[in-house]
């Protein structure tokens, strides 16, 4: 029984190395904005929500952004994302008591919602593609992967893969290697 978990755990690591997203190009850069975030909807560690709490999770969401986004880009080529609304998934229900104002309660008429521009320029300058983008996931807790349980952003980064994979395509030679 051990034998079997150790190999399944071997295949699975090899599995996630020959699945996983190509380098990042060089030269690429990916650079994330927080536009005005004291105004955001909803990004808080409790129902009076505290800065600390704020900047920690958006300081996870530019770091998640940063690495999946620069997998997709080619050589050269920089993308400037700028949030300027972000609802995180569920919401602090304090009705429930004093003792539950920290605990962020996640029911599916509390979906994320995300809102940010974008621009992909080339190493030359030139615009690639450039808009702004007004996500949100009403089946979010269908569509999320189980993996993620304890990540509380889990919802939120499930939205963003999902614009990036969509939104933004891999370069041509790293596309066919997959």
């Amino acid at each position: 029984m051990k034998t079997q978990r150790i190999l399944l755990v071997a295949a699975l690591s090899c599995a996630t190395t020959l699945f996983a997203a190509p380098p990042a190009a060089p030269g690429a850069r990916v650079e994330v904005i927080f536009e005005q975030p004291e105004k955001y909807t909803d990004v808080k560690d409790s129902f009076t929500g505290t800065e600390k709490g704020r900047d920690g999770y958006l300081a996870e969401l530019k770091t998640h952004v940063q690495e999946r986004a620069l997998r997709r880009l080619g050589p050269g080529q920089t993308l400037t994302f700028t949030f300027t609304n972000i609802d995180m998934a569920g919401d602090f229900e304090p009705g429930r008591g004093p003792s539950f104002d920290d605990i962020r309660i996640v029911k599916d008429i509390y979906p994320p919602r995300i809102n940010f521009s974008y621009k992909l320029v080339d190493e030359s300058g030139e615009v690639l593609k450039e808009g702004q983008e007004k996500l949100v996931d009403l089946s979010f807790q269908i569509s999320a992967s189980p993996i993620n349980t304890g990540d509380t952003l889990r919802y939120e980064k499930a939205l963003l893969d999902n614009w990036l994979r969509d939104k933004i395509q891999l370069p041509k030679a790293a596309a066919a290697k997959k």
